[in-house]
C-alpha cells in the first residue's frame, strides 16, 4: 500500500477559495478522476479529481475551509506499484455550474460563448413600471452623499482576500458591509447583498443600520424606490427556483457594469455574401481534416484588426489613465447546458482562421463537458456575443468590464442592397458594439463598425 498526498492543482491567481462541497469521506473507494471537493472562486466552481484509485485516508479539509494551490486536502492510500506522491492533483474541472472573467459581460449565446469573462449571462428584464405603480413602496429618504473609500478600515475589515478583492471590484467599501460569517466576517455574499440594497434604495441589513449605504466609491446612492413585493401566488400557481450560483455571483457584476459603465450602442450591418460563399468553400476543402470554420471565426480575426487600428477599444480605464493593451485576447460566448461562460481565444492576432476555428471547436467542447479552467476564461480584452444561430436582428450587449467594448452579432439575412444600379440580394449580418462613453465618443464607435464591415464584405483587407 503507498499514500499519496492529493494537494489542490494550479487554480490561476486565487487564493483562500472556500470549500463549498466535501464529496468523500474516509474509508471511501475511488476512482481516478472521482471528485474529491468542490471549491468555488468568483470565476468558476471547481470540483478537485483524484489523480488515481484508491481508498480515502483521511480528509485534511472541512466545509468552509479556505485552500489555495498545493493545499493539501485527501491522503489517499492506493495498491498501485511504483506509485509516487505527486505535488499536485490533476486540473481541477468546472462543475456544472461554470462561472463568467470578468468576467464576464454582455450576456448572449452564441456559438461559440461571454464570458465571461469573463461570464456572459443575460440580465433579468427589469422590473415593470406597472408592477411599480401598483405595489405600495415604504416611503424613501434622500441618501446621504456617497463618501470615498477609506483605505485603513478596508484594510480593518474582518474579510479574506477574495472578498476583498470582490469588493475593490465593484468599488465597495467593506467598513459598511455588515457580515454574517463567523465572528461577523464579511462573505461575498454580504458584498453583493449590500450592493443590491445601495441600488435598489432599500434599508440596509440590520448590522448597517446608521451606516451611510451609499458604499460604492464615486457613485452616491441611486434613490430608487424600494423594490416592490408581490404575493405571485395570490394570482396563480407558481414555482419557487433558487437562482443557480454563477447567476448569484454574475448578478452584481452585471448590475454594477450597466450602471456604472456609460453603455451607448452603435448598429451597424456587414455584407457577408462572398465571406459565407468563402466559409462554405473552406469548410469542403477541410472537411476530411475534420475541421469547421464558423462565422464566427472570421468575426474573431475581423475583430483584431479593428481593434489593432482603434487602439482605443482594446483598453480599459484605471482611475484616470487608460490602459491600452498590446496584446490580443478575444473571448467569446458559448453557450452550455449549464449556462453562459465566455471562453478565451489568446493571442488571436497571431493565428489563422483555421487555428482559430480550431481552438474554438475545443474550447467550446470543453465548455460543454464542465472541463473549462479559470486560466481558459481570464485576459480578455474585447468579448464578441453572437446570437446569429438563433435569431433577432439586434441587441444591447452588456460590457464586460474592465473591457471597454462588447461586440453583438445577430442573424444574418438576404437583403435587397443597392449597387449604384439596380437592387441585388446580398447576405447581411447585423452588429450591435456597446461601448463606454467615458473612453469611446460616437464618431470613434461609428467609424470602428464600419471599418469592420468593411473587413467582412473583404476578409483581404485583414492583411493590409
Amino acid at each position: 500500500m503507498s499514500t499519496i498526498e492529493v494537494k489542490v492543482p494550479d487554480i490561476g491567481d486565487f487564493t483562500d477559495i472556500p470549500v463549498i462541497e466535501i464529496l468523500v469521506k474516509p474509508g471511501d473507494t475511488v476512482k481516478a478522476e472521482d471528485s474529491l471537493v468542490t471549491l468555488e472562486s468568483d470565476k468558476a466552481t471547481m470540483d478537485v479529481p483524484s489523480p488515481v484509485a484508491g481508498t480515502v485516508k483521511e480528509m485534511k479539509v472541512k466545509l468552509g475551509d479556505k485552500v489555495a494551490q498545493g493545499t493539501l486536502i485527501v491522503v489517499l492510500e492506493t495498491a498501485e506499484a511504483g506509485a509516487t506522491k505527486p505535488a499536485a492533483a490533476a486540473p481541477p474541472s468546472p462543475s456544472p455550474q461554470p462561472a463568467p472573467s470578468p468576467p464576464p459581460a454582455g450576456g448572449s449565446v452564441g456559438k461559440t460563448a461571454a464570458p465571461a469573462s469573463a461570464i456572459a449571462v443575460t440580465p433579468a428584464p427589469p422590473g415593470s413600471p406597472l408592477a411599480s405603480a401598483v405595489a405600495t413602496p415604504a416611503p424613501s429618504r434622500p441618501a446621504p452623499a456617497a463618501a470615498p473609500v477609506d483605505g485603513d478600515a478596508f484594510k480593518a475589515a474582518h474579510a479574506s482576500p477574495s472578498v476583498r478583492k470582490f469588493a475593490r471590484e465593484l468599488g465597495v467599501d467593506l467598513a459598511r458591509v455588515p457580515g454574517s460569517g463567523p465572528k461577523s466576517r464579511i462573505v461575498q455574499e454580504d458584498v453583493q447583498s449590500f450592493v443590491k440594497q445601495m441600488m435598489t434604495g432599500a434599508a440596509p441589513a440590520s448590522g448597517a443600520v446608521g451606516r451611510n449605504v451609499s458604499g460604492i466609491s464615486g457613485g452616491g446612492a441611486l434613490n430608487l424606490l424600494p423594490w416592490p413585493t408581490v404575493d405571485f401566488a395570490k394570482f396563480g400557481a407558481i414555482e419557487s427556483r433558487p437562482l443557480s450560483r454563477i447567476k448569484k455571483i454574475s448578478g452584481a457584476n452585471l448590475a454594477r457594469n450597466w450602471v456604472m459603465i456609460p453603455h451607448v450602442t452603435q448598429f451597424d450591418e456587414a455584407d457577408i455574401t462572398d465571406l459565407e460563399a468563402f466559409r462554405v468553400a473552406l469548410n469542403k476543402e477541410n472537411e476530411q481534416a475534420g475541421i469547421k470554420v464558423t462565422m464566427l471565426a472570421f468575426l474573431i480575426k475581423a475583430s483584431v484588426a479593428a481593434l489593432q487600428k482603434f487602439p482605443d477599444v482594446n483598453a480599459s480605464l484605471d482611475g484616470d489613465n487608460l490602459v491600452l493593451k498590446r496584446y490580443f485576447h478575444i473571448g467569446f460566448a458559448a453557450d452550455t447546458p449549464n449556462g453562459l461562460v465566455v471562453p478565451v481565444i489568446r493571442n488571436a492576432d497571431q493565428k489563422g482562421v483555421l487555428a482559430i476555428a480550431t481552438e474554438m471547436s475545443a474550447l467550446s467542447a470543453k465548455a460543454r463537458d464542465g472541463k473549462l479552467g479559470p486560466a481558459d476564461m481570464q485576459g480578455g480584452c474585447f468579448s464578441i456575443s453572437s446570437l446569429g444561430g438563433i435569431g433577432g436582428t439586434a441587441f444591447t450587449p452588456i460590457i464586460n468590464a474592465p473591457e471597454v467594448a462588447i461586440l453583438g452579432v445577430s442573424k444574418s439575412a438576404m437583403k435587397p442592397v443597392w449597387d449604384g444600379k439596380a437592387f441585388a440580394p446580398r447576405l447581411m449580418v447585423p452588429l450591435s458594439l456597446s461601448y463606454d462613453h467615458r473612453v469611446i465618443d460616437g464618431a470613434s464607435a461609428a467609424r470602428f463598425t464600419a471599418f469592420l464591415a468593411k473587413l467582412l464584405a473583404d476578409m483581404r483587407r485583414v492583411m493590409l
